[in-house]
């Protein structure tokens, strides 16, 4: 696995934790201390995607409730939803990186830690947010 693949999902989990419980973002940073990539390019990499996505979670929120017909955020399973947010995060903060690394990630890693049919649902989501251009 990429060390940027594997920053993701230090992200993604970050979020997670973050999602299910009534903490702040600092806490879950110190939390995630000891299995945070250990190269600090790819460590810098998890935290500044999972402040980014915390800091502009109103934003990517609204625009995943434009594009996720008849779903609700808080219908979604909680690893789908943040998986979105991580990869529209991505897609708008870094533009260097090409929207269809950040959606084929984010598929990836939809069907590592999510259900069977995360994978499709995902990625529609995504397509519509790139054919949006975001």
């Amino acid at each position: 696995m990429g060390s940027r693949r594997e920053a993701r999902i230090c992200s993604l989990q970050m979020l997670y934790l973050l999602d299910n419980c009534n903490t702040s973002v600092d806490v879950v940073c110190d939390a995630f201390e000891d299995v945070m990539p250990k190269d600090e390019i790819y460590r810098d990499f998890a935290v500044v995607l999972f402040k980014g996505v915390c800091k502009k979670k109103g934003e990517i929120d609204a625009l995943i409730r434009k594009y996720a017909i008849n779903w609700e955020l808080g219908r979604m399973a909680v690893v789908d939803r943040n998986i979105i947010r991580l990869a529209a995060y991505e897609i708008i903060a870094t533009p260097t990186t090409p929207i269809n690394v950040v959606i084929d990630e984010a598929v990836e890693i939809s069907k590592r830690y999510s259900t069977e049919d995360s994978s499709r649902f995902v990625n529609g989501i995504l397509d519509k947010l790139k054919v949006a251009r975001i």
